[in-house]
């Protein structure tokens, strides 16, 4: 029997953020949204998720609001997902999640995968969110995200890999 207190439960806020975006599979998703992949396919190549699993959790974020979906094909019937206010107010989890995974869950010799850069100055966006440049707090539409080309090749590398595999 669990300990273990229902999210609805608790007044705990950590608690229930979990509830809406604590495993693997939304953070990734939330991710790839962040950085612009708004259809099923470019998701799953790149979160590496089984369709069934990227079909229950878009489902489920967007029953909890943190993503809308729209038709952008008829026939076949497709949708692409995208970020509503909730979903783009976790920007700076994802922002968080990035800055201890660059500094704790990597060698020191390999390259960073995104460098953010402030649109109004032009600096780059530090760990921390503050831009080098003026030492302002940077907001997400306040940023520009470039892919280093390390990290381009490994998503490409994944997006060719996804194809071959579902032809």
């Amino acid at each position: 029997m669990s300990d273990s207190v229902p999210a609805e439960q608790t007044l705990c806020p950590i608690a229930r953020c979990t509830e809406l975006a604590g495993d693997r599979w939304t953070i990734l998703i939330l991710r790839e949204l962040f950085a612009g992949c708004t259809r099923f396919d470019d998701i799953q190549a790149q979160t590496g998720a089984t369709a069934q699993m990227m079909a229950g959790r878009l489902r489920r974020m967007e029953g909890d609001g943190l993503i809308t979906r729209r038709v952008y094909e008829k026939r076949p019937l497709r949708h692409e997902y995208l970020l509503t206010d909730k979903g783009r107010d976790y920007y700076p989890v994802i922002l968080a999640l990035r800055s201890f995974g660059e500094r704790w869950c990597k060698r020191a010799d390999e390259p960073k995968a995104i460098r953010l850069f402030h649109n109004d100055c032009g600096g780059e966006v530090g760990l921390d969110g503050v831009c080098i440049g003026c030492r302002n707090a940077v907001n997400l539409s306040d940023a520009t995200a470039h892919p280093t080309p390390e990290y381009t090749d490994e998503r490409r590398k994944r997006m060719r890999a996804f194809k071959a595999r579902n032809k």
